[in-house]
């Protein structure tokens, strides 16, 4: 995976490292983003953007396949990219963390070990039937004692676009999986940078779009050829049909970061891996 290495002002980056918005593109690097993408708001349900409450049923309806799916649809890949997600969010013990659209509560878990002992995580999520999951995996966890030691871990329904919770409450806030959903990207976003402290950071994980090279043929094929077969194995073909095309409509790095930019956050760079499928954004809530 890619390291967090020293940023020099003018002079080559090291491949991978994270680059500002704006900042000359390397080929291991950020890679330049693809055709503007269409603004959040009503969109048919093919358009990646179906209104809350279907997206919410159809997690609920997902949940029992969901931490299945994941590990096949990317080879168990998933667990090192919410690791490396844990690791930007620089938690220490005794923190609190937040992490939005939880679902079944494995990024929870990774931010859980960096803030041990005696901090808090708290994995929020719209879909009940998710946080069910999230709570049983909690609970086994426990009995086989490789859940964090010392920490309290809980999982709460909540609106990612109305927090429940206060001003600064957090030291850092984490989105594995899940930004692509908001129905109001920004909103989202502001949220996330509002109830984390300032100095404290904002972490968001997702799966991008190559423009062009292998992987955006890859990426072509799999998700419109294969994961929506994978789906109707599983028994819901229409919600993995809704996952490439919400992916497709997804900001590109260098757009998500600029709106990252625009709600709050300082220092705000991304880090792209997994052949440029995957990026990590990270940003600063400043003072």
């Amino acid at each position: 995976m890619p390291t967090n290495g020293p940023q020099s002002p003018g002079g080559p980056q090291p491949p991978g490292a994270p680059q500002p918005p704006g900042a000359p593109q390397s080929p291991d690097g950020p890679q330049p983003p693809g055709a503007p993408q269409p603004p959040g708001g009503q969109q048919p349900p093919g358009a990646g953007t179906l209104p809350e409450p279907q997206v919410r049923a159809m997690f609920d309806r997902i949940a029992r396949v969901y931490d299945r799916m994941n590990s096949v649809m990317t080879a168990g890949l998933h667990h090192t990219w919410r690791r490396r997600a844990a690791e930007l969010a620089a938690l220490r013990p005794g923190d609190r963390a937040l992490d939005v659209a939880t679902g079944t509560g494995d990024l929870a878990f990774e931010l859980g070990h960096r803030v041990a002992p005696d901090g808090l995580v708290v994995g929020a999520d719209f879909s009940q039937r998710m946080l069910e999951i999230a709570r049983a995996k909690r609970e086994a966890l426990r009995a086989v004692t490789t859940a964090p030691a010392g920490v309290e871990l809980r999982f709460e329904q909540a609106n990612a676009l109305a927090l429940p919770y206060p001003d600064d409450e957090f030291d850092a806030a984490t989105v594995g999986f899940g930004a692509r959903n908001f129905s109001d990207l920004r909103g989202g976003l502001a949220e996330m940078t509002r109830v984390v402290r300032p100095g404290g950071r904002v972490v968001v994980l997702e799966i991008t779009t190559p423009t062009e090279g292998p992987m955006a043929l890859v990426l072509h094929v799999w998700f419109d050829r294969l994961v929506p077969l994978v789906g109707r194995l599983a028994g819901d073909a229409d919600a993995y049909t809704y996952l490439p095309s919400s992916v497709r409509r997804f900001p590109p790095p260098r757009e998500l970061a600029a709106i990252m930019s625009e709600v709050g956050l300082g220092e705000v760079r991304y880090i792209l891996t997994a052949g440029g499928i995957i990026a990590l954004h990270v940003g600063t809530v400043m003072g």
